[in-house]
């Protein structure tokens, strides 16, 4: 069984997620179900060759003194992996996301327009947010190639590892792979103040002093693009939030307030109209009245500031998620079970 079979097969199918485990076949996630591939079981052996075919030297150390590491892998003709090899029951297994080589333009996403406004934004803070697996960094990535093929500017990226490879065009691109090139979020950016930036992309605010210099650095000028891993809009500014100690949380409330641009927050939904897979969206952005509200400790009431809004290009999830339905995109169980407020939105659904 040879490891570039095994992800051709998977490739030609649009699998987003491959797991290849000792004793079970290998398996692929297809438009969100897990499904195995016409392959035998795969043993021990084969699990740890095929780690030591992908790993650096570095990755494979690291793997055989901790049991898990987190690495790329370039598979010629196909595509870019996110690898993360760990141990189970005592054998090596490997779960391998699919990044695909070409970055898709901001249109080909299916997300609302309001999105490629926000590549426009000469600095501050933009988050986009929601569950792994839910497009985040293909949603940043496009929006990182929109503003590098549209300005001359200096774009460094901090990721882990790097997903999708950028080549400069207008803009002069810098990747760095966290492990590889930088110890950790927070040294990385620390540095990348340091290098000239425009635009920075942190792969995760994933820990205290990475978003405090995320901040800082939309404070002092930079625009600063970022990822959590939170579900909706009045969530992702509490979390932020409650990183900081009690005495602290003022303070950093006011900083917020004043460099948070917007907050995207992404739901994958399996098509019913065609194969595939359709955001559904959250969209914040800081108007002087969210502004306040971030202020005064009153994150609760954005979602209502966002229903007042749409107008302006706000949108909450259950209006997103409303208007794939009723485009015939979604179906009704996975609708009602992704939304915010199930019983209100089913109510909207009959209607």
């Amino acid at each position: 069984m040879n490891l570039l079979d095994i992800l051709k097969t998977a490739f030609e199918a649009d699998a987003s997620d491959i797991h290849l485990i000792s004793g079970h076949q290998p398996m692929m996630r297809v438009h969100q179900v897990i499904q195995p591939m016409e392959f035998p079981a795969i043993t021990p052996e084969q699990c740890r060759g095929f780690v030591e075919q992908m790993a650096s030297k570095e990755a494979l150390s690291k793997f055989d003194q901790i049991k898990d590491s987190d690495f790329s892998f370039q598979a010629p003709g196909l595509a870019r992996y996110r690898v993360n090899s760990h141990v189970q029951r005592g054998t090596a297994a490997i779960a391998m996301r699919t990044i695909k080589t070409k970055v898709p333009p901001l249109a080909n996403l299916n997300l609302p327009e309001v999105i490629a406004r926000l590549t426009y934004l000469p600095r501050g803070l933009v988050l986009v947010t929601g569950d792994t697996g839910s497009g985040k960094s293909t949603t940043l990535a496009a929006m990182i190639q929109a503003m590098n093929e549209r300005y001359r500017k200096h774009i460094i990226t901090l990721e882990d590892p790097v997903e999708y490879v950028f080549q400069s065009k207008r803009c002069l691109i810098e990747q760095r792979e966290l492990g590889q090139d930088m110890p950790s979020f927070a040294s990385g950016l620390k540095h990348a103040l340091r290098q000239d930036p425009d635009i920075i992309l942190v792969g995760e605010m994933r820990d205290l002093e990475t978003t405090a210099l995320a901040i800082s650095a939309a404070e002092t000028g930079h625009l600063v693009l970022s990822t959590l891993h939170t579900v909706n809009a009045s969530q992702t500014v509490e979390r932020i939030i409650d990183m900081y100690p009690a005495g602290q949380q003022n303070q950093i409330r006011s900083m917020l307030a004043n460099t948070l641009q917007a907050v995207v927050s992404q739901t994958l939904f399996s098509r019913i109209d065609k194969p595939g897979m359709v955001p559904g969206v959250e969209v914040l952005l800081c108007t002087p009245a969210v502004r306040n509200l971030i202020r005064e400790n009153r994150a609760f009431e954005i979602p209502n500031v966002i229903e007042t809004n749409r107008a302006l290009g706000m949108c909450s999830l259950d209006t997103a998620i409303a208007e794939l339905y009723f485009n015939g995109m979604v179906s009704r169980e996975d609708a009602i079970a992704q939304a915010a407020y199930p019983d209100k939105l089913e109510r909207q659904l009959v209607a």
